[in-house]
C-alpha cells in the first residue's frame, strides 16, 4: 500500500520526495497497483497523477502520462495543470463573469481576458485530504470555502481514484454545496502513450477516435461562440479513427483559434448522464491504446499546443504536441450559454461524475 519502497515501484518515484507540509497540510505519494503489477502514482497536491505504468505490445513498460518526480517540481511546474484535478470550474468562463440567482459574480482573469480552470488557485493548487483504501484505490477530499476564487457556496468535494485489474483508471467525483453555485470538475491528464522520454515523441501519429457528431467552435480567446457545429467536412471529424497530425495544421479558422486542437466535443449520448464510450487513442509504434468512457456531456480535446519542452519526471522533456488531453466535462462558459447542459448545483443535490481511462494493447 502506501509504504512502498522505491525498489518496488515500477515508476521509480520515491515517497520521501513527495512528503512535505504545504499550508499546514501534509503531501504524500500514493501508489495504486493492480494484479498485473501495473501502476498509477498520484500525489494529494492537486490530485496530480504522476505516472501510469503500462506495457507496450512487447511487454516493455513506460510511463504514459506527463508528470513530475518530486513535490517541489509539482508545485513549481511550468504547466500548473499537468495531469491534475481541475475545479471549481474546468475550462473557461468569458471575462470571468456570470449571473446566478440575479447576482453577477466576478472571477480572477488568469487566461487573457477570461477565467480558466477555477481561477488563480484552483483545485490543482490545493492539498487534498487523502486516504488510501487498499492497493488499488485512494480517496481525496477537499472543502472549497464559501467565496473561494469568487464562487458562491461552500463546496464539499470527494474524488476517488481506482486502478482496476482490467487496467481501467477510474475517476469518480461527488460534490455538495450549501448554497446555489456552479461546478464543472475534470482531470487534466496529459497522455503520452508512446511513453515519456527525452524528448517525449510527438502525438501527431496517434490515431484518435471521438464519439461526437458536433463540437463547439471558439473565438480567438478560446471562448465558445455559442454555435454547435457538425464535424462533417472539418478537421474536427474523428468519428472514424485518424491520426492527430492529419489536419492539425489545416488552414482552418478554428484550428488557428486553438493553435491546434483545443475544443470541446458534444458527446453522442442516448440519455443524459449515461456512462458511455467517448474516445479512443491508438499509438502505432508501441501498440498502446486508451479508451475513455464518461457520464459527462462534453470532452475537451487538447493536443499540448502550448507545451514547450520543460523537464518532467526522471529527465523526460515535454515539447509542443507531445501529449493529448481528453478532459471529460460540461461545456466551457456554460453559465453564459443558457442552452448548454446546466452546471448549476443546488443545496440538497449531489454533483456526480464517473470517467474511465482504460489502457490496452493493439497487437
Amino acid at each position: 500500500m502506501m509504504n512502498t519502497t522505491e525498489t518496488e515501484n515500477r515508476c521509480g518515484l520515491k515517497r520521501e520526495d513527495f512528503q512535505t507540509t504545504i499550508n499546514g497540510k501534509n503531501t504524500d505519494l500514493y501508489i495504486l497497483r493492480n494484479k498485473k503489477g501495473n501502476e498509477v502514482a498520484v500525489t494529494n497536491f492537486g490530485g496530480a497523477v504522476l505516472a501510469i505504468m503500462v506495457p507496450d505490445r512487447n511487454g516493455n513498460y513506460a510511463n504514459v502520462i506527463q508528470g513530475h518526480d518530486s513535490i517541489d517540481h509539482v508545485v513549481n511546474s511550468p504547466e500548473p495543470y499537468l495531469s491534475t484535478l481541475i475545479g471549481r470550474y474546468g475550462n473557461r468562463i468569458c471575462k470571468g463573469k456570470f449571473q446566478l440567482h440575479g447576482k453577477e459574480y466576478s472571477l480572477a482573469l488568469n487566461d487573457g481576458p477570461n477565467s480558466l480552470h477555477g481561477g488563480k488557485k484552483g483545485f490543482n493548487r490545493k492539498v487534498w485530504d487523502a486516504l488510501q483504501m487498499n492497493d488499488q484505490s485512494v480517496v481525496l477530499n477537499y472543502v472549497s470555502s464559501y467565496g473561494e476564487e469568487g464562487y458562491s457556496g461552500e463546496l464539499k468535494v470527494t474524488v476517488i481514484y481506482t486502478f482496476t485489474d482490467d487496467d481501467e483508471f477510474i475517476i469518480e467525483y461527488m460534490a455538495t454545496t450549501n448554497k446555489k453555485t456552479i461546478v464543472n470538475l475534470t482531470h487534466h491528464g496529459f497522455f503520452s502513450l508512446a511513453g515519456i522520454a527525452n524528448p517525449t515523441p510527438t502525438v501527431e501519429n496517434v490515431k484518435c477516435e471521438i464519439n461526437a457528431d458536433y463540437y463547439l467552435p471558439i473565438d480567438n480567446t478560446s471562448i465558445p461562440t455559442g454555435e454547435i457545429r457538425f464535424v462533417e467536412g472539418t478537421p474536427f471529424d474523428f468519428r472514424k479513427p485518424k491520426a492527430i497530425g492529419d489536419e492539425i495544421n489545416a488552414d482552418n479558422e478554428q484550428i488557428k483559434n486553438g493553435s491546434g486542437y483545443d475544443h470541446n466535443y458534444v458527446l453522442n449520448k442516448k440519455e443524459e448522464g449515461e456512462l458511455s464510450f467517448a474516445a479512443r487513442l491508438t499509438e502505432p509504434t508501441s501498440g498502446r491504446t486508451m479508451e475513455v468512457y464518461t457520464t459527462e456531456p462534453g470532452l475537451q480535446l487538447y493536443t499540448g499546443n502550448f507545451l514547450f519542452g520543460f523537464e518532467g519526471a526522471h529527465g523526460a522533456t515535454f515539447p509542443k504536441r507531445s501529449a493529448i488531453c481528453l478532459e471529460a466535462q460540461h461545456f466551457p462558459d456554460t453559465p453564459n450559454h443558457p442552452y448548454f447542459p446546466s452546471v448549476v448545483l443546488n443545496p440538497g443535490e449531489q454533483y456526480k461524475q464517473k470517467t474511465i481511462y482504460k489502457f490496452g494493447i493493439d497487437k
